[in-house]
């Protein structure tokens, strides 16, 4: 049986950058359909379309691209990884597009052949958490599945985005060790170039979702001038 080939959304309202990342993306033997605005992606996602990734401009006509990520996620979670593309660079931006549950931001200008090697990244990494055998590890009312990127309370899910699941995943498989900002994001993120205050708002969010009081963690720790440590007597793996 062929392959079923990666099948990408690319939502960009300049057509002549549209076609510059679908052709590099067919080049790549990856399937892309071009969307010049937020409402057509969601009418072809509410016939039941699925992509295994989402590829979004900012600045669109209509709706904005941070409103239609927000939709994005209440439909799909965490399940679908979404790359930012804009020429918006302002912390404020990158920041909040990560709190809408981006899971990378990428600004324009950008080399098309870079962006693909990005794009082959998450799709692997999406691929690689569904095809594996289950492993888990247990801390309080809570169980991550480590291969399907899955945090669930008792018999809840509580959705993550991908680099929330990545965060949480690295702090708990180093437990017990005071982990700098720099650590993280360098591990994590693996870009050379990036805001580390990423890093705080993604620690944020996970302790908005884990913590019964997020002002006084107990599983995700702040150790002052130093960093981040996940409790390690709280695992059980």
């Amino acid at each position: 049986m062929e392959e079923k080939k990666p099948y990408v959304f690319v939502i960009e309202d300049e057509e002549s950058i549209s076609k510059l990342v679908c052709m590099y993306l067919a080049k790549s033997d990856i399937d892309a359909e071009p969307f010049y605005n937020a409402e057509d992606a969601l009418t072809k996602l509410d016939t039941g379309v699925k992509p295994d990734l989402l590829i979004l401009d900012l600045n669109l006509p209509g709706m904005s691209g941070f409103d239609f990520l927000k939709k994005f996620r209440e439909m799909f979670k965490a399940t679908i990884p979404v790359m930012i593309v804009s020429a918006r660079d302002a912390d404020e931006d990158i920041i909040s597009g990560l709190e809408y549950g981006a899971d990378e931001f990428v600004t324009k200008p950008f080399s098309p052949s870079v962006l693909v090697a990005r794009v082959q990244a998450h799709l692997r990494r999406k691929n690689l958490s569904t095809s594996s055998s289950e492993e888990s590890v247990n801390f309080g009312e809570y169980t991550l599945l480590l291969n399907s990127c899955v945090l669930k309370k008792g018999a809840e899910k509580i959705p993550l985005s991908t680099k929330e699941y990545k965060v949480l995943e690295y702090l708990i498989k180093n437990a017990g060790t005071v982990l700098s900002p720099e650590t993280i994001f360098n591990d994590v993120w693996k870009v050379q170039y990036g805001d580390i205050t990423a890093v705080a708002v993604y620690i944020q969010r996970l302790r908005k979702k884990i913590e019964e009081d997020p002002q006084n963690a107990k599983y995700i720790k702040t150790e002052f001038g130093k960093g981040y440590i996940f409790d390690k007597n709280l695992i059980i793996m």
